[in-house]
């Protein structure tokens, strides 16, 4: 069965800006890279752009590239972790959704999401019914072969697309899944070059069931940037100085030494008057002659440190666009850093951090209110969710405890909250509460033992 003319539309228009987005385009003047590029900037294999004034064609196998744009995005990245899901005024609903991300095993798929949206401007999260009626299936999708469309006066996805090849059919096959707010359609393109249907889902849900994870959206781009955008050509510099320094290290780190006057004579071997290689004349035979015309000398070696200054500078430069301390870009200090030069050290990088998770709440607000949907309950009772995220600072373990029992000894926050704020998850605190309670009960047989427990819990302000 082929598609309609309508869907037929939408699948070849987001083909086209699946294609664009993946080779690059220019538009209004401006240049924006494609995903191909800004993957190999990622994993530290871009091609380098020279001039081939300083280094030939031939030596262009020296080129060294730096990978500050990977180390940008996994330290943001390695910041940014769920912890879980809170709803005022009920506690069940939190504990369920809890465990649907536990179940599509999200705690390690989230990140990929994360890290997709830094380096190409936006991830995917899927939504579907699973095998189990009762824990909807979340997917994580690659913007290689995801696009969708958005519209401002909904904020919703309108439509979307997957595109991808599989060899299930013992062959490579193209397929697409069409996601569009009443239906979901599978398709595959046939030998005679049409899509036909495989598969359709009639949800009704309303919505499209994909909900994009968008890095640095703004009014006029819904779409979103790479977060490694401003650094890139900073990267390119520093790189070029890099393998401008290796082929003088090949070159001229070593002192040249040259002689005069010699004959063909001197670059024989004088027991067998064979002809001396290259390298046994400069290693040795030369500079060990009885011609009383040589004349021998060397050239001074050049000085490297303005390589040294150069790529120091370039990192100071990209440090003062990230926020990224120093250290983390490889330039060390004579002095190792306080705890409190730390915490104002990373003090931007932090407040990127807490940008971006804010940013990515709503977006996994929105896929857990989509998955009530398919679960067939009310998702407005999800209207007050709130996603929680570690703090992507770097107190210690003892301040953290120190801080989290100070606000509880003086009523400001709850033992739970206490417990949320030294990084326990979730599940880690319903189980605290069920030792607690275990414990208290054991002790109570024993009155000695139950006045030395609450005293003991007492001191340490994690009352109930």
């Amino acid at each position: 069965m082929p598609l309609t003319d309508a869907e037929l539309d939408t699948l070849r228009r987001l083909h086209h800006r699946l294609d664009r987005s993946i080779r690059g385009y220019t538009e209004n003047g401006r240049r924006r890279l494609g995903f191909r590029v800004l993957d190999r900037y990622y994993d530290g294999e871009q091609h380098l752009e020279q001039l081939g004034i300083a280094v030939p064609e031939d030596l262009r196998r020296f080129t060294t590239i730096v990978a500050w744009p990977g180390t940008y995005i996994d330290s943001i990245v390695e910041r940014c972790t769920v912890e879980g899901f809170r709803l005022p005024g009920s506690k069940t609903a939190a504990e369920d959704l809890w465990e649907i991300w536990q179940a599509n095993d999200l705690d390690t798929e989230s990140p990929m999401a994360r890290v997709d949206a830094k380096v190409f401007g936006r991830g995917y999260y899927c939504a579907g019914t699973g095998d189990d009626p009762d824990v909807p299936l979340v997917t994580v999708e690659s913007p290689l072969q995801l696009i969708h469309e958005w519209s401002n006066r909904h904020r919703a996805v309108t439509s979307a697309a997957r595109f991808y090849e599989d060899e299930s059919d013992g062959e490579k096959t193209r397929r697409a899944t069409l996601y569009e707010p009443r239906q979901t359609t599978w398709c595959k393109r046939a030998r005679n070059g049409r899509w036909v249907i495989e598969e359709r889902d009639e949800h009704g849900l309303g919505e499209v069931p994909v909900v994009p994870l968008v890095n640095k959206s703004r009014t006029h781009d819904r779409y979103g940037v790479s977060q490694m955008v401003r650094i890139i050509k900073l990267t390119d510099a520093a790189a070029r100085a890099l393998t401008n320094a290796q082929v003088a290290t090949e070159v001229m780190a070593l002192p040249q030494r040259f002689a005069a006057g010699m004959t063909g004579g001197d670059f024989k071997d004088p027991k067998t008057g064979e002809q001396l290689t290259a390298w046994e004349a400069y290693f040795g035979a030369v500079w060990a002659t009885a011609n009383k015309e040589a004349r021998f000398g060397q050239f001074q070696a050049a000085d490297l440190k303005n390589f040294t200054e150069i790529v120091s500078h370039y990192a100071q430069q990209v440090a003062g666009t990230t926020g990224l301390p120093m250290r983390f870009l490889g330039q060390l200090s004579d002095n190792p850093p306080s705890a409190d030069g730390i915490r104002a050290d990373e003090s931007r990088l932090v407040k990127t951090c807490e940008l971006s998770n804010t940013a990515e709440a709503g977006s996994l607000e929105r896929v857990m209110r989509l998955v009530t949907r398919l679960r067939g309950d009310d998702e407005k009772a999800l209207n007050m969710l709130e996603t929680i995220h570690r703090d992507p600072s770097t107190p210690t373990t003892a301040q953290s405890a120190d801080a989290a029992v100070k606000k509880h000894q003086e009523r400001l926050i709850s033992r739970k909250q206490a417990l949320r704020d030294m990084g326990y998850s979730p599940t880690q605190i319903t189980k605290i509460e069920e030792e607690l309670a275990e414990e208290l009960a054991a002790t109570r047989e024993d009155p000695t033992l139950d006045r030395i427990t609450r005293d003991l819990i007492d001191a340490s302000g994690l009352g109930a």
